[in-house]
């Protein structure tokens, strides 16, 4: 999750794309060049102890202008081929703060 934070950070569509499962991975990935992600919090990340699926909560905030505000999300990760891949996630949205 962190990798993946740090490439919305710095604008890397490849690495999301090259980390989300083949199966749910869109087209296209669209970065807003505007938006800083500013921080990232991990709220929940249970151990895995020999699974094949994980759920990383965490709250990452951002910046868009004199804008701010927090996307809080429970993201779906799947063990395949000895690599975790983004699966999908489930927002509580994007506060304005």
């Amino acid at each position: 999750m962190r990798s993946r934070y740090c490439a919305f950070a710095l604008g890397n569509a490849r690495y999301l794309a090259d980390t989300w499962h083949p199966r749910t991975r869109p087209e296209r990935i669209d970065l807003d060049p505007d938006v800083r992600w500013v921080g990232l919090r991990v709220i929940d990340a249970p151990a895995a102890g020999g699974e094949t699926t994980g759920i990383v909560e965490f709250r990452a905030r951002w910046r868009h202008g004199a804008e701010a505000g927090e996307q809080h999300e429970r993201s779906r990760f799947r063990l395949a081929a000895g690599r975790w891949w983004y699966l999908d996630a489930e927002t509580a949205g994007s506060d304005i703060l």
